[in-house]
């Protein structure tokens, strides 16, 4: 597994907007949706900096990691998704460990993350990456979603 640092070419490539040189082939349908990659698109820019990665395994991108935002205790709230076709091949857990290690070389604190509560592999992925459920909260957009987090000292 290898995160590559998303640019807005890589979302604009993606959405079938524009080329980028060496990009990574992909599944056959995609990543995810053009709603949602217009989606995480914006988030980026929000975030700023270096704020998503696509999941590369031999070439072929079969996902994507990204920060939703950064919180005052220095702890980057994440999210992800693998291709459909490249479902239930431990790429998200790989992913989560990746960025695990990038956000600690950067200096955050930890990782938060929210899962429907009937989200599949979502609790399995942060628990095998050492996430801790702290609760439940009613999300104005999603619903019910439970709250992961995985901290870290310096």
């Amino acid at each position: 597994m290898h995160l590559l640092p998303m640019t807005d070419a890589h979302f604009a490539w993606l959405l079938g907007q524009s080329g980028v040189d060496d990009a990574p082939h992909l599944p056959e349908g995609g990543i995810a949706s053009r709603d949602i990659l217009d989606l995480l698109r914006g988030v980026a820019a929000e975030v700023g900096g270096e704020a998503a990665w696509l999941m590369v395994v031999e070439g072929e991108a079969v996902g994507i990691v990204s920060i939703k935002k950064r919180d005052a205790q220095g702890r980057w709230d994440i999210g992800y998704g693998v291709a459909p076709e490249r479902e239930g091949r431990g790429h998200a857990t790989a992913a989560v460990a990746a960025l695990k290690r990038i956000a600690r070389a950067h200096g955050a604190r930890g990782l938060t993350a929210e899962t429907l509560l009937d989200s599949g592999a979502s609790p399995s992925v942060l628990r095998r990456n050492g996430f801790v459920c702290i609760g439940q909260f009613d999300h104005p957009e999603d619903g019910m979603v439970d709250q992961w987090v995985v901290e870290w000292t310096a």
